[in-house]
C-alpha cells in the first residue's frame, strides 16, 4: 500500500499543564489531528521555526492552525487595544512555511488565524476588531453562523449552498491581497479565501477541525496524496 499523506501542523506555543508538570509547550487542539487521520492522513506537528523552509520538502501537505492574533506589524498597522501581544517566533515561523507552500504548490489549509496569515504573506490586511455577536460573543464558547461559498475550489469541495459554521474571533480578513474571497458570512465578513495560482491553498475562518463534515480535510488529504505520487 501507498503510504498516507503526511501532514504538518503548525502548533500553538502555550503555557500547559499535565499530571505535575506546567511547562511552555508546542502543542495544538487534538481535533486537528483526529481530522487528519479520519480523512486518511497521518499528522506531525511543526513547532515555531523561521530559519528556513526546508521541512516542506518531508510532509505532502500543511495545516496552519489557529489560535492568537497575528502581528499588525506585519501589514502595517498599529495595535489596537483589544489585539493580542505578538508571538513574533510564531508568526515569523508560520509565514515561513506558508511562502514557502506556495513556493512549492505544496496543499495548504490555513484554519481561522492560518487564514489571515495567508492574507498577510500576500500582501493583504485584517480588521483587528469586530463587533460582539455574529462570529464572538462569550469567550470559550463558539458562535454558529451560516456563511456562503461564492466560488473558487472551496465551492467545488462544499457546494454553494449556505453552511453553518462555528466561528470564535475577532478578527479578519480586511483585504486579500492576491487572494480571492471565496465565501462570506450574512455580515460581509471574509470567511474563506484561496490563492488560485495553486491546486490547492485555501483558508477558513471557521474551525472545520471540530465539524462532523471532514470534506476540507479530505480534499487536503487527497491534493497531498497527489504530491506523493507526483514525486515517485
Amino acid at each position: 500500500m501507498a503510504r498516507r499523506p503526511l501532514i504538518g501542523i503548525t502548533s500553538y506555543v502555550e503555557h500547559a499543564r499535565w499530571g505535575v508538570w506546567d511547562f511552555r509547550a508546542s502543542l495544538v487542539p487534538y481535533g486537528y489531528v483526529e481530522a487528519v487521520q479520519a480523512a486518511g492522513g497521518r499528522a506531525v506537528l511543526l513547532p515555531p521555526d523561521s530559519v528556513d523552509d526546508d521541512v516542506l520538502d518531508a510532509v505532502d501537505g500543511l495545516i496552519v492552525s489557529g489560535g492568537v492574533d497575528v502581528d499588525p506589524a506585519l501589514y502595517g498597522a498599529v495595535p489596537h487595544p483589544s489585539t493580542d501581544p505578538p508571538q513574533v517566533a510564531r508568526d515569523a515561523g508560520e509565514l515561513t512555511l506558508i511562502r514557502g507552500s506556495f513556493a512549492r504548490d505544496l496543499p495548504l489549509l490555513g484554519v481561522c488565524r492560518g487564514a489571515q496569515l495567508m492574507a498577510v504573506a500576500r500582501g493583504g490586511t485584517l480588521v483587528q476588531d469586530l463587533p460582539l455577536g455574529v462570529h464572538r460573543d462569550v469567550l470559550g464558547v463558539f458562535n454558529w453562523h451560516p456563511v456562503t461559498p461564492v466560488g473558487g475550489l472551496l465551492a467545488d469541495i462544499l457546494g454553494d449552498a449556505e453552511l453553518k459554521v462555528n466561528a470564535h474571533h475577532h478578527q479578519a480578513v480586511d483585504d486579500p491581497g492576491s487572494l480571492v474571497v471565496t465565501a462570506r458570512a450574512e455580515d460581509g465578513v471574509i470567511e474563506a479565501v484561496e490563492d488560485p495560482t495553486q491546486r490547492f491553498a485555501i483558508g477558513v475562518q471557521w474551525h472545520p477541525e471540530l465539524l462532523e463534515d471532514s470534506r476540507l480535510f479530505v480534499a487536503l488529504v487527497e491534493y497531498s496524496g497527489s504530491s506523493i505520487r507526483e514525486r515517485g
